[in-house]
């Protein structure tokens, strides 16, 4: 089984989908870039982009329709992370923060408490840039990723050697 990484770009760093590309045919792995709005990839069979409809969340119920067990999401988008960690998918952010079952209902939490105190007016906030450590993290978090995943990989049932009789 091999796994495919796929990127929830609407809102991805293009520092980000540049690493995403370079890791993809570095590893010979498959990543399909999901976005309303195309942008160019370089020309390879392992490189695929979905244009869907705009609108709010038409991308992640994309990705969460189609990506499998194995797989690894990037995505910043907390509620996506949520419904596919509970599917048993990797994610991770583009910040390079991991995604896991340990951490998602905090990080959920937290997100609807900064969406509430935005939303009456008592936090604001700017989205800060993205920085050359927020690369390095992401950088790091995306191998570990997929260390994880081929570790996690089934291995094929024949014994090695041929038959035992």
């Amino acid at each position: 089984m091999t796994t495919t990484i796929w990127v929830d770009a609407d809102a991805c760093p293009v520092a980000v989908r540049d690493l995403v590309v370079k890791t993809c045919l570095r590893r010979t792995l498959p990543s399909i870039f999901v976005a309303n709005k195309r942008f160019p990839l370089p020309d390879s069979p392992l490189l695929t982009f979905v244009e869907v409809e705009a609108g709010a969340d038409v991308a992640d119920r994309y990705i969460s329709d189609n990506a499998r067990v194995g797989d690894l999401v990037i995505t910043q988008d907390i509620l996506l992370a949520g419904d596919l960690i509970g599917k048993g998918l990797a994610v991770i952010d583009p910040r390079g923060e991991t995604f896991t079952p340990d951490n998602i209902g905090t990080v959920v939490s937290t997100r609807n408490l900064m969406t509430h105190l935005r939303e009456t007016g008592q936090y604001e906030t700017g989205s800060r840039g993205y920085t050359d450590k927020d690369k390095r993290k992401f950088a790091d978090s995306l191998d570990r990723a997929l260390v994880r995943l081929r570790n996690q990989a089934p291995r094929s049932q024949e014994p090695e050697g041929g038959s035992s009789l």
